[in-house]
Formats: structure tokens, C-alpha cells, sequence
């Protein structure tokens, strides 16, 4: 199965400063999006050429704690220090297109594949695998329980018209999604087995793993990191 580029998951400690930060890089703010009641979590969105989005997210402080932990590992103090420093391009989603079925898919490697859980959002349904501890995706062999925000997090939509489709195209093009990581080596073949790998440029790196998105826009490229 070769899976599709769904979105770019910009991370904040608030939604505005999360806003202001893509607004500064690219050009254009962020808009609309919504709020996400299972998780305790708001966004905002941007379209981007070829089908492409990206999201800010930010905890929701007007909404009820979840009964559980809340996705992409917000909860993490790893995360919650990454994002003392300010936003940052945390981590990014793959679509699963039909006739795949990504619920069938994680019941076949439940060792390989968090968890399908089942997310909405107004008029938007659709499914996506969130760790039981809320944490980002790992391979089997990483370090530690929890991932880093270079595996993506996997996603179906059950609706025609989601957000890749719909949103209004900014002038803006992703150029080169990239990540730098020290077990470059093991996050290519986590990459190769979900059929992810012609979606990301892995760099051994022996510092911090870091997520760096390359976008086209209308004063030249730009770099959200």
C-alpha cells in the first residue's frame, strides 16, 4: 500500500501564537477549523496545493479535560517542554485511501499500528491511530515508549469533502518534507513498511529528531521547523 501526504501538524502552547507563527513564515493565517471534544484540543487550517493541509493545534482551555490522553503527545512532558520555546512543526499525518480499510489494516499488525480510533469534527468524520497514552507513533525498536513526530500518525476519512479537498488553495506548495534523526536508518524502514518512505527525506542526524517542511510561496520558499 503507498500511502498520500494528508496534513502538517504545527504544534503550540496556544492557538493565536500558533497562528502568528505560521502567519509570520508563510504569509497567510491559518483560519476556521474547530474543536475537537474527545480530545480537549482546537485548531486551525491552511490548504495547500496537491491535496495537502496543514493544522495548528493547541490544548483548548474553555474545554473539559479528556477521559483520556489527549493525541500527539500534548499531554508529554517532552512535548509541553518542545513547546515552551514556541511552535514548531511536530508532526504530520498519512491518508489511507479506499478500498484500504485502515481499521483493518491495525487489526492485522497491532504491534506495528497504534490504535483506530474514531474522531469528528462538525461535518468531518474519520479515523486516525492515537497511542493509548496519547503519545506520537514509535516502530518497534525505538528508543524509549513513545515517538518523536517523524512517523506519521495514520488517517481514513469517512467523508467525501476533508479538509485536503475542500479547504480553498493558498498559494502555497510543499516543496520537501524532511526529517533529521539520529536512527535514521530505523525510521526509513518504519517509513518503508507503511509504505511512507517516497513521502519524507530522512537525514542522520545526531542531534534532536526535528521535522522540517520546505513551502513555496508567493516571496519564495519558506521553512517551517
Amino acid at each position: 500500500m503507498k500511502l498520500a501526504l494528508d496534513h502538517l501538524v504545527v504544534a503550540a502552547p496556544d492557538l493565536d501564537t500558533g497562528t502568528d507563527y505560521v502567519a509570520g513564515v508563510l504569509g497567510i493565517a491559518p483560519q476556521g477549523g474547530g474543536a475537537h471534544a474527545a480530545m480537549g484540543t482546537h485548531n486551525r487550517v491552511l490548504g495547500l496545493f496537491g491535496g495537502i493541509y496543514l493544522e495548528v493545534i493547541a490544548i483548548d482551555p474553555d474545554a473539559a479535560a479528556p477521559a483520556r490522553p489527549r493525541w500527539f503527545g500534548l499531554d508529554s512532558e517532552a512535548v509541553r517542554q518542545r513547546l515552551r520555546d514556541g511552535p514548531c512543526l511536530l508532526h504530520w499525518a498519512a491518508r489511507v485511501e479506499r478500498p484500504a480499510d485502515l481499521s483493518r489494516w491495525q487489526a492485522q499488525y497491532p504491534d506495528r499500528i497504534a490504535p483506530v480510533i474514531p474522531m469528528s469534527r462538525g461535518s468531518l468524520h474519520w479515523r486516525i491511530t492515537v497511542p493509548a497514552d496519547g503519545s506520537l507513533p514509535a516502530w518497534p525498536g525505538e528508543a524509549g515508549s513513545a515517538g518523536d513526530g517523524a512517523l506519521p500518525s495514520l488517517i481514513q476519512w469517512d467523508v467525501a469533502a476533508h479538509p485536503g479537498a475542500s479547504l480553498p488553495r493558498q498559494d502555497l506548495a510543499l516543496r520537501t518534507l524532511r526529517a533529521r534523526h539520529p536512527r535514521a536508518e530505523l525510521l526509513r524502514q518504519g517509513l518503508a513498511w507503511l509504505g511512507a518512505g517516497h513521502l519524507l527525506a530522512v537525514e542522520q542526524d545526531d542531534g534532536p529528531p526535528e521535522l522540517i517542511a520546505e513551502i513555496e510561496t508567493a516571496q519564495g520558499i519558506r521553512t517551517l521547523r
